[in-house]
């Protein structure tokens, strides 16, 4: 079991009645507590407009957790690649290398572009069977969830139109990673032979992810350029396994990856006791709820303030697939599951993102759970 390294993805979640400069120095004690505890990187996501969530520049908050940490390897999950360009992604990545060299995951994600290609259906050998809901070994794969209904919300077209310059059209996401990955070599050029050279950048010791949710277009593109994946059961728990197997059918050996290399997301609450962690995770429904009716995140809730919330069966069915595939409970719990996570993807690592109320239950749940997953 410890063959399989544990990792973290931080939103720097806001608590209620909590402040975002909170929000970031829990979030770099968390880091440091991770590091202390063993785990494998420490990631942090990109979001915006959203009143509960703090980390709306992953380049920024990893200088400051770099400076606040010595070994454990941090990174972006993703940068959302949308309403940026190659160059000012290598830039940012080049300069955090500069100071603290060979640190740095430099994950990349498609959010926020134009829409993507129909996927193409490899056919997928070894594809995983499931039955009433679960694969062999008891994973629960939910139905699947329609994210149309954000996309065509007006607050989706306000992030849109506030992140990108008026006029501006995003490029393809597959020449994107193409230029980002040339720009890194040191091998970009344009077709009249015009070389571009990033200072610092070029030749950083970053290692470049892709971050999916699906069989589509992030997978193809992680495979074919034979770059590591981020398979995210957090967000799409119902297409995990043909993100993950898409991105294997598509992989081919690179100078940097011999062989496929995956990890998998999951949401995790850990308390010494079911009870306990169910309690602490109580505000969670509600927090999801926020994100997929497209309002935005609120402040992560008490579970008090949860429970007073009238909820309708619209709200249930929002929240559904996410509520029933996260992992809650006791250390012994949480890590069987998180097996069972492992073992039906095949993942060769796994990414941990927990949030709770309270700054000090969410370290105790890393904590727990680093400890019972060393003794595997």
């Amino acid at each position: 079991m410890a063959n399989t390294p544990l990792a973290v993805l931080d939103l720097v979640p806001i608590s209620s009645g909590s402040t975002a400069s909170q929000a970031l120095r829990n979030s770099i004690d968390l880091a440091q507590q991770a590091e202390r505890l063993g785990y494998a990187r420490y990631w942090f996501a990109e979001h915006h407009l959203n009143p509960g969530v703090a980390g709306t520049s992953p380049a920024v908050v990893l200088a400051l957790t770099a400076a606040a940490t010595s070994t454990i390897r941090l990174g972006s999950g993703a940068v959302q690649l949308g309403h940026r360009t190659a160059l000012a992604t290598v830039e940012e990545f080049g300069l955090l290398d500069a100071l603290h060299p060979g640190r740095f995951d430099l994950g990349l994600g498609r959010s926020g572009g134009r829409p993507a290609p129909p996927a193409r259906q490899p056919a997928l050998v070894g594809a995983t069977a499931v039955v009433d809901g679960r694969t062999p070994g008891g994973l629960k794969i939910p139905a699947r969830f329609s994210f149309e209904h954000l996309l065509r919300s007006p607050r989706f077209a306000l992030h849109k139109k506030l992140l990108a310059q008026p006029g501006a059209e995003s490029q393809p996401y597959d020449e994107q990673i193409a230029d980002i990955l040339a720009l890194l070599a040191g091998t970009y050029a344009t077709a009249d032979g015009i070389e571009a050279h990033v200072v610092p950048g070029e030749e950083a010791q970053v290692e470049v992810w892709i971050l999916g949710s699906s069989a589509g277009i992030s997978a193809e593109v992680a495979g074919a350029n034979g770059l590591r994946f981020a398979a995210n059961y957090h967000v799409s728990p119902a297409t995990v396994l043909e993100a993950a197997e898409a991105y294997r059918a598509a992989f081919v050996p690179s100078a940097e990856l011999a062989r496929p290399y995956v990890t998998v997301s999951a949401d995790v609450v850990v308390a010494e006791d079911e009870v306990t962690a169910r309690e602490l995770a109580t505000g969670y429904g509600l927090w999801v709820r926020s994100i997929r009716s497209g309002e935005g995140a609120i402040a992560f809730p008490t579970p008090d303030e949860a429970r007073a919330h009238a909820w309708t069966e619209e709200d249930r069915a929002l929240v559904a697939d996410r509520v029933d595939t996260q992992f809650v409970g006791s250390p012994q719990q949480v890590a069987d599951q998180l097996e069972t996570l492992r073992d039906a993807t095949g993942a060769d690592e796994l990414t941990i993102t927990t949030i709770t109320h309270g700054h000090a239950d969410r370290v105790r749940s890393y904590e727990l759970l680093a400890r019972e997953w060393s003794r595997r």
